[in-house]
């Protein structure tokens, strides 16, 4: 019903799907609703799911204007032993109130959104860590170190048999 809210707990490849079925339901959200929140949560939420998930946030009645996205980074994992707590969702909760942007959330407006597929990835513009690879012969090098160790713990194990 109209004025109806809503928050849904999806797998994040919703957001980006080429199927039809997908580029539907995104099409019919953002023209049906004002999808107002994205929230981006790290792998590890929800243990034995095994895929990275978001919540979409959405109000029925009035088309999306804008989309205001946070992506919920932790210098922690996730799991069955150390959980998602009320701590981590702090600066979240707090952003969302005024939809303010920060090295962690920002806004895209539904005219930025490809109108033939509807991709609502979660890509944040903020976040411009370059990624630093490693020479091959280094990384040749630490392979043929673990694979030394390797050989060495099967041998004890072989030992013990």
């Amino acid at each position: 019903k109209a004025g109806g809210r809503a928050g849904v707990i999806i797998k994040n490849t919703f957001l980006s799907n080429t199927d039809n079925a997908s580029i539907s339901l995104r099409k019919q959200l953002l023209e049906s609703c004002n999808l107002h929140t994205v929230l981006d949560l790290p792998g590890g939420v929800f243990s034995g799911a095994g895929v990275k998930t978001v919540v979409l946030f959405f109000e029925k009645g009035a088309p999306t204007k804008k989309v205001w996205c946070y992506q919920l980074n932790l210098d922690r994992n996730l799991g069955k032993t150390n959980p998602l707590n009320e701590n981590d969702l702090a600066e979240f909760v707090e952003l969302q109130k005024a939809k303010t942007d920060s090295d962690n959330s920002w806004s895209v407006d539904i005219k930025d959104i490809n109108q033939t597929t509807f991709d609502l990835s979660v890509k944040n513009p903020n976040n411009n860590n370059e990624i630093i690879l490693r020479e091959p012969a280094e990384i040749l090098e630490e392979m043929k170190a673990l694979d030394k160790e390797s050989s060495e713990i099967l041998k004890s194990i072989r030992e013990l048999i």
